[in-house]
């Protein structure tokens, strides 16, 4: 079943957002879209610039894999430094399908 992930955080102090962004693209072009089940990946900016980002994957099982290595990755490390990780929470949920 499809799944769709949520991350809702906030950037360490004094770090630029458009900065965030370009490594936030980095990210999801050399590590989030190569992996398996990925299907897309959409980032928000609320006015106090939060940030919010909601991954689809094909599969809950798509989504433990990469959530799994996601920490470890060389890829993931300039993204996650500029995460203030005291502010993060996260929730997932199977995408409702309409006959």
């Amino acid at each position: 079943m499809t799944t769709v992930e949520t991350v809702r955080f906030r950037l360490n102090d004094g770090l630029d957002v458009s900065d965030f962004l370009k490594l936030n693209q980095k990210v999801e072009n050399e590590y989030m879209a190569l992996r398996p089940g990925f299907v897309s990946r959409q980032t928000a900016l609320s006015e106090d610039n939060e940030v919010l980002v909601v991954v689809t994957w094909a599969s809950e099982k798509d989504a433990d894999a990469t959530i799994g290595a996601f920490y470890g990755a060389p890829e993931t490390q300039d993204f996650l430094a500029a995460v203030d990780k005291s502010t993060v929470s996260s929730g997932r949920y199977s995408l409702v399908e309409y006959a």
